[in-house]
């Protein structure tokens, strides 16, 4: 079994149209690829796992507002950062080109989706 995923981290919760979750997601190597969450909710924890092997990446406690909303709408909406710990560090070093004199930062991949919730 092989973990693409290193680590999750919740990293922020607003409540939009419906509840989005700002996630952080750091992954094992830089040829990774493969991000498949799932959410589940039981006992006000909203908990994200992952679909392909079913361990639980990351869980926050709810307040009463944002329960409410994930109740209603039974959805949410994930908004994730991807970043990558290997051979290159963390990938967001500033590297200026001299022949324009401006400064480049490396690409950051982002990544915005709409999950259904499965209610325990």
């Amino acid at each position: 079994m092989v973990i693409m995923v290193e680590s999750v981290e919740i990293s922020r919760i607003n409540m939009r149209d419906t509840l989005s979750l700002d996630l952080s997601v750091t992954m094992a190597h830089p040829d990774d690829w493969d991000f498949r969450p799932t959410l589940s909710y039981a006992n006000n924890t909203l908990q994200i796992h992952c679909a392909i092997h079913g361990n639980e990446l990351a869980n926050i406690t709810l307040d009463d507002e944002q329960d409410e909303m994930l109740q209603r709408d039974r959805v949410a909406e994930l908004r994730v950062k991807f970043q990558v710990q290997g051979m290159h560090g963390r990938l967001k070093d500033i590297h200026p080109i001299l022949a324009d004199s401006k400064a480049k930062k490396l690409a950051t991949a982002n990544w915005k989706t709409t999950q259904s919730v499965q209610f325990n």
